[in-house]
């Protein structure tokens, strides 16, 4: 083999393979149930493949403009306008991206400098630190509290200094399933008060909230929107995880800020999927009952693990369930992740890589976005370990 020189210091020397490209993989290696990666195992509408069939023969295979085809985002106002009571301007305020996860990388990458610190609150979703390091910038982690994984606001209000530029908060929360409250968002609008700082709030899982709960989107809190980009997504919310389509909603001066950077990092997004979500959103009954679908899976999914040893972890929100593992092994949460795909064929994520510091509490996260016939299958499974 040749010697090439060592030409690149990785900017990001601690980030290896995604957790979910990791476990994915080892299901499909030992042929194992799924329940890892955070997908749907059914189809999506019928309809909805329909339309973006219709708008690839009507000819709408080139370019999107750069914000997103003004359908969609006329819609996308709307649906916002409807849900939460507050004006976007289709014009200037909202911007269609190729997925959430382009969105926040996105948002990051404009308005992140060297030096600047963003607050992160762990567990958390493995995308944003990294896009915070290449920015130049540095996470400052705020742990959820184990076993809610509720915030201490007095906590956070510690860690807010001179060159904080940015918090990240995420409802329903991706793993733990918790949501924010009103009292939450008012605490954070009292914390932010008198400061610079930017709110990237992630609400991908908006319309998937149980037990009678609303969303609490800070789109529903005027002195929180007037410095908030929201992020949501199409394909949580169509079962087209996919098509990688989501949107972002922000006033137009940090708008207009998120638009130079996303015009160099994917110009646009999927032309026939826009206009095909563009009509499809006048379907308002499928984002409206979307909890309720969601709600009985997850019930389901508890009721067939009543007989196991696992200790399930209130879920208000999201497709996942954490399962507590204390009473079976003493095993760190990575090493049982695998044994448990490897020996009993059902694959799950390890809590622990949801933080910068590993912290084990022996929790796993399982996705119910899936069949009846799979939860059954994988219940069976789990509740013979």
């Amino acid at each position: 083999m040749p010697h090439y020189p060592n030409l690149i210091t990785s900017k990001l020397p601690t980030v290896g393979t995604s957790i979910f490209t990791t476990m994915s993989k080892l299901a499909q290696e030992c042929n194992a149930i799924n329940l890892s990666q955070g997908f749907p195992d059914f189809s999506c509408s019928g309809e909805l493949v329909k339309l973006v069939h219709q708008h690839m023969k009507i000819g709408h295979n080139q370019y999107a403009p750069m914000a997103g085809v003004p359908a969609l985002r006329e819609a996308i106002a709307k649906k916002t306008n409807e849900l939460y009571s507050i004006s976007y301007d289709p014009e200037t305020e909202i911007t269609v991206t190729a997925g959430a996860t382009q969105a926040i990388f996105t948002a990051i990458s404009a308005l992140v400098r060297e030096g600047d610190e963003v607050i992160v609150f762990e567990p958390a979703y493995d995308c944003y630190t990294p896009a915070i390091e290449l920015s130049g910038g540095k996470a400052v982690y705020a742990q959820l509290k184990f076993p809610g994984y509720g915030i201490d606001w007095e906590e956070v209000k510690k860690l807010i200094k001179q060159k904080t530029k940015m918090m990240i908060i995420c409802t329903p929360n991706n793993p733990s399933g918790n949501i924010l409250t009103a009292s939450d968002m008012q605490k954070l609008e009292k914390l932010t008060k008198n400061t610079d700082i930017i709110i990237l709030s992630d609400e991908v899982y908006e319309h998937i909230i149980f037990d009678g709960y609303e969303h609490q989107s800070v789109a529903r809190y005027p002195k929180l929107a007037e410095r908030s980009i929201i992020v949501s997504s199409f394909g949580k919310t169509y079962h087209t995880t996919g098509w990688k389509m989501g949107y972002c909603l922000a006033p137009k001066n940090l708008m207009s800020e998120f638009r130079k950077a996303h015009q160099y990092i994917v110009f646009s997004a999927n032309t026939a999927v826009q206009y095909a979500y563009a009509e499809y959103l006048q379907h308002k009954e499928d984002y409206l009952q979307l909890g309720k679908f969601y709600q009985q899976k997850r019930d389901y999914f508890l009721s067939l693990l009543k007989s196991s040893r696992f200790v399930p972890l209130p879920v208000s929100g999201s497709y996942f369930q954490l399962l507590k593992y204390t009473g079976i092994t003493k095993e760190k949460d990575t090493d049982f992740a695998v044994r448990l795909t490897r020996e009993h064929g059902v694959a799950s994520i390890p809590v622990s890589v949801f933080y910068h510091k590993p912290q084990d509490n022996k929790v796993l996260r399982f996705c119910f976005a899936k069949s009846s016939e799979t939860l059954e299958k994988a219940a069976k499974i789990l509740c013979a370990v």
